[in-house]
């Protein structure tokens, strides 16, 4: 039976147009705050019932609509912010599709109040279930209030969708926080049920930023600040000791808009590779700013999505400008502190801190002079032949450390002071100008050589294998544009490729280091990354396991016992070696005890 085909029903328009946009109340709530945000306005309330679910109420001190706005407002495709295709291609507001209201009136019990400056006072409308009222008068400061009540109160089948209270408020509270965090000069207050959440007065984004992630984040974190001609990065990371669970404090903005963008999130995950523990998650605040021409904003009904013009330019100098923050050496990081509260109990009365003399007395200084470490050329496929040598030559490096130790009364300590003894074969204990810092040995000296490694690797990177037989294999049309679009980078690592016809190519040599894996296997997973990020380490990421593995085979081992100018000799490289904060794991490789920490745990001073 054929049936016809018909025009739908305007308000079945509207209530499917608001499943795109409307998903759950944080999504409604999201698009309200975005409105606020384009108004002008310098202070928001947001008022949510039962999650967000009973009602969701924005009040905002904007510009606000004039009465014969106002129905226009909740109409479909009507705006103000964008007038033609050249708009579209530059949008430089957080909404621009004019849906956010016509679809809440659709869905909910909406009203929509506002007051302009010039008006004697301000006018109401009211849309019931996608029916628009009458413009009324009523009382209103200048500004705009939004109040949609019944969320989804005539499309039971969606509201059923829907999870609990607690769950929902989440993710309003979430939604919330990223337009907080994105526009600290505005004040923001949430409350819920009658009860205020949190309340944010104007403050600068760094001020903003840490009372949101809070103060273990602040003393954690280093600040980017990194400009590139067509973009810049600007925000805080965590240092790789300060990792989560989750990735409940991961958030990316490009130009003011919180998005989650798989390009941005592997250029930061590919930063974070070498020092982060397996499974754990960084933290970092970024924010992307860049021509809004460079950027395609109009890629999902929910804005959360983007599209950059030049992908691989994006995604090079997000990882340049994290790796080399992530690259300090242990000298230039901010101190890892250890917070006595692990060891003490927690009844036992804290102690009054007394000024210690930041000058230590009696330190024993080493010379300055050490002697260069010469890297014989590795062979990928014996890596213990290869750790063995490079363990005879660290053994010699620090077996030469100058043996003289001076005592001298006015030596000032480097960062990690100089060593003190040894702890069961597997610490090295150190004495520094704040107080005691207790080193791993074999992960420290495990981060020193693996460093060494990589470099000695990238002196080498253009190394070829020629296969004895070349291998062929077919490759599509976008692989093969990709090929052709990346060959130098392909030569540079060390691949060489003929060709066999349009839609096969046979590979005749590969990377030195990487001779035993599959190369067609490899080579499709470099085009991938370089199809969906524009950029691909994956010949990187093969050799720096390899690197990694003959580094921990390599390092000194626990129950070895050195010498005090074998110690100091490793404390000098760690201050010279960067990301020796953490060993190639992930694990932490040092820790900072202070005097003052010291005192409490003794209980100095009471």
């Amino acid at each position: 039976m054929r049936v016809p085909i018909l025009a739908l029903p305007e308000l079945l328009i509207n209530q499917i147009a608001a499943g795109e946009v409307v998903e759950r109340p944080a999504s409604a709530l999201k698009e309200l705050l975005e409105n606020s945000i384009d108004a002008g306005a310098s202070d928001i309330r947001i008022e949510l019932i039962e999650g967000g679910i009973k009602r969701i109420r924005v009040a905002d001190n904007g510009g606000g609509m004039p009465a014969a706005e106002l129905v226009l407002a909740v109409k479909r495709h009507a705006t103000s912010k964008i007038r033609d295709l050249n708009d579209l291609e530059r949008v430089a507001t957080m909404g621009f599709r004019g849906e956010a209201l016509a679809s809440l009136g659709a869905i909910s019990r909406l009203t929509v109040a506002s007051r302009v400056v010039e008006a004697p006072h301000a006018f109401r409308l009211q849309v019931l279930g996608g029916d628009i009222g009458e413009t009324e008068p009523t009382a209103l400061a200048v500004g705009t209030v939004i109040d949609a009540e019944d969320l989804f109160f005539n499309t039971p089948a969606r509201r059923k969708f829907l999870k609990t209270e607690g769950t929902e408020f989440g993710h309003c509270e979430d939604a919330a926080i990223r337009v907080a965090i994105s526009y600290p000069a505005v004040a923001i207050s949430l409350t819920h049920n009658g009860r205020q959440m949190w309340a944010h007065a104007p403050q600068s984004h760094e001020a903003r930023a840490m009372a949101i992630l809070g103060d273990e984040f602040a003393g954690s974190s280093l600040q980017i600040n990194e400009s590139h001609t067509a973009f810049s990065l600007n925000g805080f990371i965590a240092l790789p000791r300060y990792s989560r669970a989750g990735r409940d404090q991961q958030f990316t903005f490009v130009n003011g808009r919180f998005v989650r963008d798989k390009l941005l999130q592997h250029a930061i995950r590919a930063s974070y590779a070498d020092v982060l523990h397996h499974g754990r998650q960084p933290a970092f605040l970024l924010f992307v700013t860049m021509d809004p021409a460079l950027v395609d904003v109009n890629v999902h009904p929910a804005k959360a999505e983007v599209r950059f013009r030049d992908s691989r330019a994006v995604h090079q100098f997000v990882f340049h400008a994290l790796n080399k923050a992530l690259s300090a050496s242990s000298a230039e990081i901010s101190t890892p502190m250890a917070d006595p509260s692990q060891f003490v109990s927690a009844n036992m009365p804290s102690s009054a801190t007394r000024d210690w003399p930041r000058a230590v007395q009696g330190q024993m200084a080493v010379g300055s002079e050490y002697v260069a470490v010469s890297f014989p050329q590795y062979v990928a496929n014996e890596p213990n032949q290869i750790a063995n040598r490079f363990y005879d030559v660290m053994r010699g490096e620090m077996a030469n450390m100058p043996a003289a130790i001076a005592m001298r009364d006015d030596t000032v300590a480097p960062p990690l002071g100089f060593a003190l003894g040894q702890l069961h074969g597997i610490y090295i204990l150190a004495q520094n100008q704040q107080g005691l810092v207790v080193v791993d040995m074999h992960a420290a000296h495990e981060r020193i050589l693996y460093e060494k490694f990589k470099l000695a690797a990238t002196l080498h990177e253009t190394a070829s294998q020629p296969l004895l037989a070349p291998i062929a294999f077919a490759i599509a049309p976008r692989e093969r544009e990709l090929l052709d679009d990346n060959r130098a980078l392909f030569l540079e690592l060390g691949f060489d490729f003929a060709e066999l016809s349009p839609n096969e190519i046979a590979i005749r040599a590969v990377p030195a280091l990487l001779e035993r894996r599959e190369p067609h296997d490899l080579l499709r997973e470099m085009l991938d990354d370089l199809s969906l990020h524009g950029a691909s380490r994956a010949v990187e990421e093969r050799r720096d396991e390899i690197l990694s593995t003959m580094a921990c085979h390599a390092a000194v081992r626990a129950n070895r016992t050195l010498t005090l100018p074998e110690m100091n000799a490793l404390l000098r490289q760690m201050e010279e070696t960067e990301r020796s904060g953490q060993c190639n794991h992930g694990r932490p490789t040092w820790y900072q005890f202070a005097m003052s920490d010291l005192d409490r745990l003794f209980m100095r001073g009471r």
